[in-house]
């Protein structure tokens, strides 16, 4: 598999990421709403998604709020979860990606002209600055998907994380939903570039309410969003 990967399907993957950037690039032109380049990515993620070689099961399906704004918040395995992620959530949505992405060709065109959020990290106010506007495109009706994490997973252990998503959904008043992606590790660990095919899941946890919270309570309920991932990780990684 791993000759595969190296002489067939990376190059594949290198050409559809090309591919679908450059008609995305051209899509943004116009499409003002970012829905038509939305959808690009979709299919740029269902292209990566077959060359894999790699199914994904939709768990809970029905616990997501299809005309909901929310913030959807995801354990960070691997590469390959942004991709099963755009291929799977059956609604238009932005993300908030750290700011050096936006320097990667093809990809950070695409974040940039779709209307995605950076994230500034480079010191305290920038990056609250970051979280704002994160904050700005949920009032305007559009749900964010983020990896509170902040980063890949080194071993396959769920990081502690960050309060930021629990801080938008309270800035927002909107709810916090978790997600939980099941084998996008064993599929692609970090720093491997070697494809390892097996079946993929994402299960949908239970909204979690942020009505009349303020953002003192932003760290009570990071720890709330912490084991409701880490524990459906635990109980659906060991099947």
């Amino acid at each position: 598999m791993r000759w595969l990967t190296y002489l067939v399907l990376l190059p594949l993957i290198g050409l559809a990421t090309a591919f679908f950037g450059a008609i995305s690039l051209i899509c943004g032109l116009w499409d003002k709403s970012g829905r038509q380049q939305h959808f690009i990515a979709h299919l740029w993620a269902r292209t990566l998604l077959i060359l894999s070689l790699s199914r994904v099961k939709v768990i809970n399906r029905e616990k997501l709020h299809l005309h909901e704004t929310a913030v959807y918040a995801s354990n960070h395995l691997s590469y390959m979860d942004t991709p099963v992620l755009f291929s799977h959530l059956p609604f238009q949505f932005r993300i908030l990606a750290k700011q050096g992405l936006w320097k990667v060709p093809f990809i950070g065109w695409y974040l940039n002209r779709s209307g995605q959020v950076p994230v500034d990290q480079s010191s305290a106010r920038n990056a609250v600055a970051s979280l704002n506007r994160g904050v700005a495109t949920l009032k305007h009706g559009l749900p964010l998907v983020i990896f509170p994490e902040g980063g890949r997973a080194h071993d396959g252990e769920t990081k502690p994380f960050v309060s930021g998503a629990a801080y938008m959904a309270i800035k927002a008043q909107v709810p916090l939903i978790p997600i939980t992606l099941i084998g996008t590790y064993e599929l692609l660990p970090i720093h491997t570039y070697a494809l390892n095919p097996r079946p993929l899941a994402i299960i949908i946890g239970d909204p979690i309410p942020t009505t009349n919270l303020t953002t003192r309570d932003a760290d009570t309920l990071t720890q709330q969003l912490f084991q409701a991932i880490t524990t459906t990780y635990m109980q659906h990684s060991a099947q």
